[in-house]
């Protein structure tokens, strides 16, 4: 199998390949216990850890799934697209005045994930900032969902949200958390002259309370009936498009 056709790379010569020449396309390995000791294992997990690369030893029941091939304790999970650095993403020059991105604070549900990558890239958004564990990182399904706009958006991965939104805040970029609670209605901030990042978080647990804290706004979408809350993906995809629609507001405007 090959990062073309599959959603993992299997094989210790070939994990390790993987791992020196396009370590970006990597979300996670996956090590059999038993694994422990062996060479070439220590060189995959020397190779994991310098490029930042989250791996696990797991017992033989996790590997049944994968029984028709020649793993040899070893899986990768990839990616299809490449990976992008915040840093990177932040020095990359556009002919854009500003700035708009959606961090998905362990947002689980490829689905979901594909749906928001899907919306962002539809209105114009630059980024997408994941965190490399407990998320839905980019893999087929995800590509499926978002009809292929995966490729059409910088999809950045962060080892920390927390340390992303600092990153962000050093770099002239505002905070917004959309969290149920919150006193201000989607639609009473102003998001145009300004960059920003619109925070969306996990489907049953929201966003974390430092990261609502680390916050510069706080947006909640009213709910005129005793029902819990929409889906993440759709509460973003109204959100998003307040933005939108803003912008194009403000655009005819200056006409």
């Amino acid at each position: 199998m090959t990062i073309e056709n599959a959603d993992f790379i299997y094989g210790k010569n070939n994990v390790a390949e993987l791992l020196k020449t396009n370590e970006r396309k990597v979300n996670k390995i996956m090590l059999l216990k038993t694994g422990h000791g062996d060479r070439r294992i220590d060189t995959i997990i020397q190779l994991a850890r310098d490029n930042g690369v989250p791996f696990s030893f797991v017992p033989r029941e996790k590997f049944k799934q994968f029984e028709d091939v020649s793993h040899q304790g070893v899986i990768a999970f990839v990616s299809p697209v490449e990976y992008v650095e915040l840093e990177d993403f932040l020095q990359k020059e556009t002919e854009k005045q500003y700035k708009r991105v959606v961090i998905l604070d362990e947002v689980e549900d490829p689905h979901n994930v594909g749906s928001i990558i899907r919306t962002a890239v539809c209105a114009g958004y630059d980024g997408i900032i994941l965190p490399k564990r407990r998320s839905s990182l980019i893999n087929a399904t995800v590509e499926k969902s978002s009809a292929g706009a995966t490729n059409h958006i910088d999809i950045i991965t962060v080892n920390s949200i927390q340390n992303a939104i600092t990153t962000l805040k050093d770099n002239d970029f505002w905070i917004i958390a959309s969290v149920i609670d919150a006193e201000d209605n989607y639609f009473d901030i102003d998001y145009t002259d300004m960059n920003f990042a619109l925070i969306m978080g996990n489907e049953k647990s929201g966003i974390s309370r430092t990261n609502v804290k680390n916050s510069d706004f706080r947006v909640r979408l009213p709910i005129e009936t005793d029902f819990d809350s929409l889906n993440v993906a759709n509460a973003a995809s109204v959100i998003i498009y307040e933005s939108v629609r803003q912008k194009i507001q403000k655009d005819n405007k200056k006409k």
